[in-house]
């Protein structure tokens, strides 16, 4: 059955302006995006097969173009809408933190730095630069490396921070692994970072590692 043929009240657009797009599945919001389904299957069941195929959305937003495209009713035409979407929806976080100071906007914070690192196959350091009243500067990846690891350059980010004429910085990084907690490692070179930083009075607020649905702040922790 064609979605034109459902009760307008089950129909994913309809749905939407009534209710919200937070009041839809996975499938219905998905359906929404791919506008149209293949012979013989609805936009919204051929929604529920590329979930199930591809392991759910995140997976399947994380996919790269020869995976996405091999997907039933996919393509690269499809493959660069959804990349332009995924990224509106960074930039529009990264908007919402200049407005205001990140230390009232703690749970944004996190999901910035989780949207520009938690899929990463590899290990990467990023920082947060903020000016005297803790808006946000840029963020900047400084440094990638494997899956369990990144070399980090306390003069590398020192430069950094010059540069952006940064008064504070938070400091984010990935654990592939999907594990948040902090390893002796990280908090060896937080602390180095810390005392480097501090010689030039610019603070470090926080130091967040970003796992698999969870992150951890080194200052809700009593770490830094």
């Amino acid at each position: 059955m064609a979605i034109t043929d459902w009760p307008i009240t089950e129909r994913p657009r309809e749905k939407l302006l009534k209710q919200g797009p937070a009041a839809l599945s996975d499938a219905e919001l998905l359906a929404i995006f791919l506008r149209t389904g293949a012979p013989g299957i609805s936009a919204v069941d051929l929604a529920r097969e590329l979930l199930k195929d591809f392991g759910g959305l995140r997976s399947l937003l994380n996919a790269g173009e020869k995976q996405f495209c091999a997907g039933r009713g996919l393509g690269q035409v499809k493959f660069i809408q959804l990349q332009a979407v995924v990224e509106m929806s960074r930039r529009h976080l990264h908007e919402q933190l200049q407005k205001g100071d990140v230390l009232t906007s703690a749970q944004l914070t996190r999901q910035y730095l989780a949207c520009c690192l938690r899929d990463q196959p590899q290990e990467q350091f990023g920082c947060l630069f903020l000016d005297s009243q803790h808006r946000v500067i840029q963020f900047e990846v400084l440094f990638s490396g494997t899956i369990d690891a990144a070399p980090v350059y306390p003069r590398e980010v020192v430069r950094r921070c010059l540069t952006h004429n940064a008064a504070a910085v938070i400091f984010a990084h990935n654990h592939p692994s999907g594990v948040a907690e902090p390893s002796q490692a990280d908090k060896r070179l937080t602390r180095q970072l810390v005392d480097a930083l501090s010689l030039l009075d610019i603070r470090v607020l926080d130091h967040i590692i970003i796992g698999d649905g969870e992150e951890v702040s080194f200052a809700e922790h009593g770490l830094i």
